[in-house]
């Protein structure tokens, strides 16, 4: 039963369901962008790392400047695509990060990190949490 932790939602606003778990198709999307960035046998590596990570939450705005990125804008199709799940009452899947000594990559769920600072920067989001680093 997905869970309604929603970003800080206030009268008037729709809040933003998570999943319970990462969507099996999310772990492919993050090998296939890890694997730009890495060797398949790091890749490999990550992704089940990932797989084997408990759920956990951070905010936002930690998650994109840790990840040095900016958030996509609310009109960026992406973001439009989770925002239509989102109205529709959809649950969101979990977001998947990497992170150690060399930086920290969203290696999937941007789009949804995004949305999620555009409604509310403090907003807290699912994700698991693998080290690059081991």
């Amino acid at each position: 039963m997905p869970k309604d932790k929603s970003a800080k939602a206030a009268d008037g606003r729709v809040p933003i369901r998570w999943k319970d778990d990462v969507a099996e198709h999310d772990y492919a999307a993050a090998h296939a962008y890890l694997s730009i960035k890495l060797n398949i046998a790091t890749t490999e590596k990550l992704v089940d790392r990932l797989r084997k990570a408990k759920l956990t939450s951070r905010r936002a705005n930690d998650i994109l400047r840790a990840s040095g990125l900016s958030p996509a804008p609310l009109d960026d199709p992406g973001v439009v695509r989770d925002l239509i799940k989102v109205i529709e009452g959809k649950a969101l899947s979990p977001v998947l990060v990497v992170g150690g000594a060399d930086g920290t990559d969203i290696a999937d769920g941007f789009h949804r990190v995004s949305l999620v600072y555009r409604v509310d920067p403090f907003g807290d989001i699912p994700l698991k949490l693998a080290d690059s680093a081991r």
